[in-house]
């Protein structure tokens, strides 16, 4: 199986996972329902919750053991674009080639389902902590947990220091700074998550960390890169926001080949984490690949 193929089999069965998470019974709050079920089903890449299966799959196979914490990723990840989008930070009209949330239904619906996704997150793990019975086990998911916690606070951290340094100078080390917490902090989440309840060694936990900063950085300079240079019909949303709000980007502080070269040398320097485990990172090596090359 190729990775093109591979990765569709994977989204389809994240897809999957996350169906059986939408209310959808008649209910006084079944707007908001909709709302979240809007965003979360709007055909993401998945790449959050594929990271957390395929670290683990370099351990173990049962899978299943990490679908809580894949669709608790990912519905994280729906809570921040939401949020993202909204009039007071980003004040984005589309995501995916559809309204944003706040657009197709209201402001207030899309802050309130941004928070139900969150909060969801949170109910799925300590759904899965409470069904936990080897107290081995229990400790590596409580370790997650609060990883998992402290995650999203990186991330918030980032987005505000994101927004309130628009248009304005900042350094190289704030602009990583912003990165490293707003985009980094839940991608470098999924492969320890991954990682831990798989129940690697230490030291395996260190490269694969490494490989995720590194591709978390990546993902964010491709974002700046697209901004710059995307195709809007296949982005799904407008391209030139960056520069028009004055955002700090690495297209801004390096130039457009100044950030294509950091780009090349941070994927290289991420592959070459994976070496030691062969075949079993195939897809790993080659998802560092497409977060280089992709088009949205």
């Amino acid at each position: 199986m190729d990775f093109k193929e591979k990765l569709k089999l994977y989204q389809q069965m994240i897809n999957q996972e996350l169906e059986k998470h939408i209310r959808k019974e008649k209910c006084l709050e079944e707007i908001l329902n909709k709302s979240v079920e809007y965003s979360l089903m709007a055909g993401g890449k998945r790449l959050r919750p594929i990271l957390v299966i395929a670290t683990y799959q370099i351990f173990k196979q049962d899978i299943q053991k990490c679908m809580p914490y894949a669709v608790a990723i990912e519905m994280t990840h729906n809570f921040s674009l939401i949020h993202d989008d909204l009039p007071g930070i980003d004040n984005d009209d589309f995501r995916h080639g559809k309204p944003t949330n706040h657009k197709q239904f209201n402001e207030a619906t899309a802050i309130l389902a941004g928070d139900s996704l969150l909060n969801n997150s949170y109910i799925i793990i300590s759904e899965d902590l409470k069904n936990t019975q080897d107290s081995e086990e229990l400790q590596r998911k409580i370790r997650i947990f609060n990883e998992f916690s402290e995650a999203i606070d990186k991330m918030l951290v980032g987005e505000y220091v994101d927004t309130e340094y628009e248009g304005k100078n900042i350094t190289k080390e704030d602009l990583e700074y912003i990165h490293q917490n707003k985009t980094g902090a839940l991608l470098k989440l999924c492969v320890r998550m991954g990682a831990i309840l798989a129940n690697c060694k230490e030291k395996d936990l260190e490269k694969l960390t490494s490989y995720a900063d590194k591709i978390g950085l990546a993902f964010q300079i491709k974002d700046d890169i697209l901004s710059e240079e995307g195709n809007e019909e296949i982005l799904g949303k407008p391209v030139g926001n960056d520069k028009e709000l004055g955002k700090c980007t690495y297209v801004s502080e390096y130039g457009l080949q100044g950030a294509k070269e950091i780009l090349d040398k941070i994927t290289k320097e991420a592959i070459e984490e994976l070496e030691e485990y062969g075949e079993k990172a195939e897809f790993l090596r080659e998802l560092a690949i497409y977060i280089q090359n992709r088009n949205k």
